[in-house]
C-alpha cells in the first residue's frame, strides 16, 4: 500500500480540528468542478457550432475542388483534369466557371458572384435540399437561361423566387478595344436570365447575399471563357477513403492545381472558428487557475492543522519526502475530485442541452437558424480538459507543499 496516498484520502474525508478546513476543501472541489464544467460546456457549444456551419457547408460545397495554382481559369480539357474525372472513385464530376458581374433588376443592381455549373450539379451537392419555392432546379430549356440566386441576394433585388421580368448581367469585355468611348455599355458584354421559380438557402453569407447559379454555357458566354474552367468540382463514389483519393488526385494535379477538401475550401471560416474556440480554452483556463488557489488555501490550513499528526509520523520514521507527499496527494486527491465531477456535471448538460435545447438562441421562434444552442460533445476535448485540470491543480498542490512548509 502506498503510505503517504494512504494516510491523504483519510485526510480528505476525515473530520478536521478546525471546520474552516472542510469548508475551504468543500470550496475547493466545487470551484475546481465548476471551472471544468464550464470548460466542457463552452467548448461543446463551439463545436455544436463548428459542426452546424460545417452541415451548411456540405449542401453546396462539392467533396474535393481543383483549382488551378496560377491564375483564375484553366482549360477544361486539360490532360490533368481529364485523367481526374475518369478515375474509379469519382462519382461525379462538373466545371464550374466563376466571376463577377453586374446584376440589375428594375432598379437595384448590386455585384454579384456568378456561378455557371453543369447540369450534374444537383448530383454533385445536396443543392436540392436548400431549393425554396414552386420550382426546380433548372438552368437551361432550349435557348433559355435560368438563374437561380442565394435567397439574400433575391431580396436585396426584389426578385423573389419567381422574378417576373428579365434580370442583367453586365460584364466587362475582355478581349478588343473601346471605339465609342460615348458609349459606356460597349466595355461590356450584357445577358439576361429567367427565373426558374427557386432561390437556395446555404445560411451563410458568402453564398446567400452574392451568389448567382446559372449554365456554365452562359457563364462562359458572359465571361469570353470558351473551353475554359475555374474548378473541377467532385463527388466521390460511396465508400471512397477521402484521404487516400484526395492524395491520388494531387499526385495527378502536379504543381498546376490545388486540390481542396471541405474544410480547406473554407478555410479561413473554419480558422477563425477553431481561433475562438482556442481563445475560449485559454481565457477558461485562467478562471481554472484562479479556482485553484482555493487548494493553495486548504492545503495551507491543514498542514498547520496537522502539526501535531506530521510530528507523530516523524518519530515513527517517515521522512520529510513522505510527509510532503501526503499533502501533495491531499492536493491531488481535491483536484481529481473537481475534474471528475465538473466533467460528469458538463457530460450530463451537454446531453440535456441535446435532447432538450433548454437554452435559446433568442426570444422569437425562428429567428436564427437553430432555436437552441448546438451541442456537441467531442471526447478528444474533455480528455484535454481533464488533463488541463488535473496539471493545474496539482501544481497549485505543490506550491504549499514545497520548501520548508510542512518542516515543523
Amino acid at each position: 500500500m502506498n503510505f503517504p496516498f494512504y494516510i491523504a484520502r483519510r485526510y480528505v474525508f476525515s473530520k478536521k480540528s478546525t471546520n474552516a478546513i472542510n469548508v475551504i476543501s468543500a470550496i475547493s472541489v466545487i470551484g475546481v468542478a465548476v471551472a471544468t464544467m464550464a470548460l466542457v460546456i463552452v467548448l461543446s457549444v463551439f463545436n455544436g457550432f463548428h459542426d452546424l456551419v460545417a452541415s451548411f457547408f456540405t449542401n453546396f460545397d462539392p467533396q474535393i475542388e481543383v483549382v488551378p495554382a496560377t491564375g483564375k481559369t484553366a482549360p477544361a480539357d486539360a490532360p490533368q483534369l481529364d485523367k481526374i474525372r475518369h478515375l474509379q472513385q469519382v462519382a461525379v464530376a462538373t466545371d464550374v466557371v466563376e466571376d463577377q458581374a453586374l446584376a440589375v433588376y428594375g432598379q437595384q443592381q448590386r455585384m454579384v458572384t456568378v456561378m455557371g455549373v453543369d447540369d450534374n450539379f444537383q448530383q454533385l451537392t445536396h443543392i436540392n435540399d436548400i431549393l425554396y419555392g414552386d420550382g426546380s432546379f433548372t438552368l437551361q430549356a432550349a435557348n433559355l437561361f435560368y438563374a437561380i440566386p442565394g435567397i439574400r441576394l433575391a431580396q436585396d433585388l426584389g426578385l423573389g423566387a419567381r422574378f417576373d421580368d428579365y434580370l442583367k448581367l453586365y460584364a466587362p469585355v475582355r478581349r478588343g478595344q473601346l471605339t465609342e468611348l460615348a458609349d459606356p455599355t460597349e466595355g461590356f458584354v450584357v445577358d439576361s436570365l429567367i427565373s426558374p421559380g427557386v432561390v437556395f438557402a446555404v445560411n451563410q453569407s458568402k453564398y446567400d447575399r452574392d451568389r448567382l447559379i446559372c449554365s456554365i454555357g452562359f457563364a462562359r458566354r458572359l465571361f469570353d471563357q470558351d473551353g475554359m474552367l475555374s474548378s473541377l468540382q467532385l463527388r466521390l463514389a460511396p465508400g471512397s477513403d477521402l484521404e487516400a483519393v484526395k492524395k491520388e488526385i494531387k499526385s495527378i494535379a502536379g504543381d498546376k492545381f490545388r486540390v481542396l477538401d471541405r474544410y480547406e475550401q473554407q478555410a479561413d471560416t473554419y480558422r477563425i472558428m477553431q481561433i475562438e474556440k482556442v481563445l475560449a480554452y485559454v481565457f477558461l483556463t485562467f478562471i481554472l487557475m484562479v479556482a485553484c488557489f482555493n487548494i493553495i488555501s486548504s492545503l495551507s490550513m491543514l498542514i498547520i492543522d496537522k502539526k501535531n499528526d506530521v510530528e507523530t509520523l516523524r518519530n515513527l520514521g517517515a521522512t520529510d519526502s513522505q510527509i510532503r507527499r501526503i499533502f501533495l496527494f491531499e492536493g491531488r486527491i481535491i483536484s481529481a475530485m473537481g475534474a471528475v465531477l465538473g466533467v460528469a456535471l458538463g457530460l450530463l448538460l451537454c446531453w440535456l442541452q441535446q435532447e432538450f435545447g433548454f437554452v435559446h438562441m433568442g426570444d422569437s421562434a425562428g429567428s436564427f437558424v437553430v432555436n437552441a444552442y448546438p451541442v456537441s460533445v467531442h471526447y478528444s476535448d474533455v480528455a484535454i480538459i481533464f488533463v488541463t485540470v488535473l496539471l493545474i491543480g496539482w501544481g497549485a498542490a505543490w506550491i504549499p507543499c514545497s520548501g520548508k512548509k510542512i518542516k515543523i
